[in-house]
C-alpha cells in the first residue's frame, strides 16, 4: 500500500475548494501543468479517476468527493502533530496583524489550534485596515501580515486569492429604478476601486448610498437593504447574501490577499505562517 503524499492532498483540497486546477494553482504555489501532474499522480495511487471533464472544467467523480473527507482527516492529524511537535517548548509574544475579513470567518479556529499547540506563546492579534498594519508591520510591530496585496513583496509567503461577489441584504428587490446604490469603505480601499471600475466599464449608473471606516459599518448599511457591495464569501451571512442576479450586475476580479512574514522571524511566526497558509484559503462550499 502506498501512502498519501501531502503535497499531492493540499493540492487536490485546494482544487476541490476552489473549483478549478488554475485556481489550485495559485493556492498551491504552482503551474497548472505541475498541478495537473499531481492530480494523475494521486489518480495513479488511489486506482481510479478523481477528477471528470465536465465542459471546459473539471468536476470530483464520487472517489474524488470520498477523498475529499479523507484528505481533509489526513493533513488536519499531519498539521496538529506537526505545530504540536514544534510549539512545546516555544514562547515569547507574537504578533498577527489582519483585516476583519478574516477575523471574521475561519481565522479564529487556527488561532484556537496555535494557541493548544504553543500554550506558552503570548498571541498580539490587531485587526484593522490594511494601509494601518501595513505600516504596523513596516515599522516592526507585527511579526505575521494579512492584508490586501499590493505589488509583490520579498516578504510574501503565500497569497490568498478569492472572487470578490456582489453582496445585498436577503430582501433586496430583483429590480433597481434609476442608479445602482452601492455601499462602500472610506478610501484607499481595493474593493471599492474594483466596484466602481467595474460599473463605469459597463456603463452602469450608480451612486454611493453609504460609506463606513469599518466592515461593521458596511455591513450595518448593506443588512439595512439600502445599498448593495463588494466583498468576498467571507462577508456573507447575517442577513447578507449574493444580490439579485436580476440586477445584472457586472463581474468583479478576485481579491488577492498578501501573507508576510517579517524577515528574521522566530520560530512560532514561522509556523504561525505556514498555519495560516493552510487554513485561511475560502472554500467553494461557502456560497
Amino acid at each position: 500500500m502506498e501512502a498519501f503524499d501531502p503535497d499531492l492532498l493540499r493540492t487536490f483540497l485546494a482544487f476541490a475548494e476552489g473549483g478549478s486546477l488554475a485556481h489550485a494553482a495559485v493556492t498551491v504555489g504552482r503551474t497548472p501543468s505541475a498541478v495537473t501532474a499531481q492530480m494523475q499522480r494521486l489518480e495513479a495511487i488511489i486506482g481510479e479517476p478523481l477528477l471528470a471533464p465536465s465542459g471546459r472544467g473539471r468536476v470530483l467523480t464520487p472517489a474524488g468527493e470520498e477523498l475529499v473527507v479523507h484528505a481533509r482527516r489526513i493533513l488536519e492529524v499531519n498539521r496538529d502533530a506537526w505545530l504540536s511537535l514544534k510549539g512545546a517548548k516555544a514562547d515569547g509574544r507574537l504578533a498577527l496583524g489582519c483585516t476583519q475579513d478574516f477575523a471574521d470567518s475561519n481565522l479564529p479556529d487556527l488561532l484556537r489550534l496555535f494557541a493548544r499547540t504553543h500554550p506558552r506563546v503570548r498571541l498580539d492579534l490587531r485587526v484593522g485596515r490594511s494601509r494601518e498594519l501595513t505600516t504596523g508591520y513596516d515599522q516592526g510591530a507585527i511579526d505575521v501580515l494579512i492584508v490586501m496585496r499590493e505589488g509583490t513583496p520579498p516578504d510574501e509567503v503565500a497569497v490568498l486569492s478569492e472572487p470578490m461577489l456582489w453582496l445585498a441584504a436577503a430582501d433586496t428587490p430583483a429590480a433597481v429604478d434609476g442608479e445602482l446604490p452601492i455601499a462602500v469603505l472610506d478610501p484607499p480601499c481595493g474593493f471599492r476601486s474594483a466596484a466602481t471600475a467595474a460599473l463605469d466599464h459597463t456603463g452602469r449608473a450608480y451612486r454611493i448610498a453609504a460609506t463606513s471606516p469599518s466592515l461593521s459599518g458596511l455591513r450595518a448599511a448593506v443588512r439595512s437593504g439600502i445599498a448593495v457591495t463588494a466583498r468576498t464569501a467571507r462577508f456573507m451571512g447575517q442577513g447578507v447574501v449574493l444580490a439579485p442576479q436580476a440586477l445584472a450586475l457586472p463581474a468583479l476580479p478576485n481579491a488577492e490577499f498578501s501573507l508576510r512574514l517579517r524577515p528574521a522571524a522566530d520560530k512560532a511566526a514561522v509556523s504561525l505562517a505556514d498555519l495560516l497558509a493552510l487554513g485561511l484559503p475560502a472554500r467553494a462550499d461557502w456560497l
